[in-house]
């Protein structure tokens, strides 16, 4: 059998076959519904991906610039930098937060674009570049943590919130924070383990003396469940059943040597596990301390407040009832959503996937995932009241007119979103299908 022309699912570990070409388009777990990746031909071309990124980059220079937003109140002036932002919460005694926001608005979008065109420039002319598979790997690690999309949102909650304490003027570089997060989707949307291939393919024409180009992708099929490994029609055949293990770096399935404890991926040299060792430990550990760092996000001040020598201490409850009171209702609600109910979701979700998991429960397992990935996906979007700390912290120094510093509960609030997003990428889904059977739906078997 030539496992280089099966794929696994990441999410339920359920064996396909893999097409020749999916023609630019996303294929689909037919058990999980999870999407899947390092499929030929998946997505926009590379010199498409290649010409999106360096514009991404020359506009993340801009953004990074150019004021964001300028205040103007009493005859006096401060504007808001990315850069600034970071150096307002780093001079508040407020390092780790500074770090935080420092690495997920600045250094990882950076990295990211950095690495890509690292790699896409020289694969574009059939060439391989030297540090490939660390390069891909990198891109892969920083994604998950870039929120350049989140700090643009809390640059609009910030602009409405200081329109009744001043003149607020949209600067340059918010016209480029916008546009390098459409880019920045659009780069979201590239699979990044669908190079190893490429890379594979130019390294064997190489080898044969063959010039290898790009060609235009085929019409393909979607990738169905594969037929050779399955010793039933009803039974879904998962890589751990048939004694193989899929690489979540480049894709690869390969055989599983059992009495290897580190084994690693003969294509990437990535670590391989069958499943993520002590799995329901780590994201059990990380759930109780972002737990307990929940409660003194919500209850202690998150910014001290002095306006001509009155002080005032704002929670993050008090922000919201302050917007709802003051008419900004949807304001209100999405601070609410963002940093209170999403916190609390992912909290109580990733608890039902413990301990489900935990029980042996065969309940609703393709629910479950989806619930799984939505917990993924909504998970950066907490950072948000942390972003608008920043700006409204970076704004407002007018002396003794006005001054704003950060409290403790945003450090609070941010290990609470650092934690809850390390225990997601903990907790392993494909948990919940070893628990849920073999069998498959009649409508997926083809």
């Amino acid at each position: 059998m030539e496992y280089h022309k099966l794929i696994a699912c990441h999410e339920c570990d359920l064996l396909f076959r893999k097409p020749w070409s999916v023609r630019g388009r996303r294929a689909s777990c037919s058990r999980c519904g999870a999407s899947l990746t390092s499929l030929p031909g998946a997505g926009l071309p590379l010199d498409w991906i290649c010409a999106v990124t360096l514009a991404a980059l020359i506009t993340f220079c801009i953004a990074r610039s150019f004021p964001v937003i300028e205040l103007r109140a009493n005859g006096m002036t401060s504007e808001a930098t990315l850069f600034g932002a970071v150096r307002a919460l780093w001079s508040g005694d407020m390092r780790i937060v500074a770090a935080m926001v420092f690495c997920s608005s600045i250094l990882f979008p950076l990295i990211e674009l950095l690495a890509l065109l690292y790699v896409l420039v020289p694969l574009c002319t059939g060439r391989r570049p030297p540090g490939f598979d660390a390069m891909l790997r990198v891109v892969q690690l920083v994604r998950p943590w870039g929120m350049v999309e989140v700090f643009l949102l809390g640059v609009l909650v910030t602009i409405v919130k200081m329109i009744s304490m001043a003149d607020v003027i949209p600067g340059p570089g918010l016209f480029a924070l916008g546009a390098l997060t459409v880019m920045l989707g659009v780069v979201a949307l590239f699979d990044p383990s669908g190079l190893w291939a490429i890379r594979g393919e130019i390294r064997s024409s190489r080898i044969a003396g063959v010039r290898w180009s790009r060609a235009r992708p085929q019409p393909g099929c979607l990738a169905r469940p594969a037929r050779a490994c399955k010793p039933a029609s009803s039974v879904a055949v998962t890589a751990q059943r048939a004694g193989l293990v899929s690489c979540h770096a480049c894709g690869l399935v390969q055989t599983r040597i059992a009495r290897q404890m580190h084994q690693r991926c003969a294509r990437c040299q990535h670590v391989l596990h069958e499943r993520r060792p002590e799995s329901l430990t780590r994201t059990v550990s990380l759930l109780l301390a972002a737990a307990l760092a929940y409660i003194p996000a919500n209850l202690l001040p998150i910014m001290h407040a002095s306006t001509l020598g009155r002080s005032e201490e704002d929670t993050i409850l008090g922000g919201v009832a302050y917007f709802w009171t003051s008419g900004d209702w949807p304001l209100a609600a999405v601070i609410f959503v963002a940093s209170v109910l999403v916190p609390m979701l992912k909290l109580v979700a990733l608890t039902l996937l413990t301990a489900t998991v935990r029980r042996g429960s065969v309940w609703r397992a393709r629910e479950r995932t989806a619930l799984y990935r939505l917990v993924e996906r909504i998970g950066r979007w907490s950072m948000l009241d942390v972003f608008v700390v920043a700006l409204t912290v970076t704004l407002v120094h007018f002396g003794s007119f006005a001054v704003i510093t950060p409290g403790p509960a945003a450090l609070a609030f941010a290990a609470v979103v650092v934690l809850t997003m390390l225990a997601s990428h903990q907790f392993d889904p494909r948990l919940i299908w070893d628990n849920a059977g073999q069998r498959i739906r009649p409508d997926d078997e083809r």
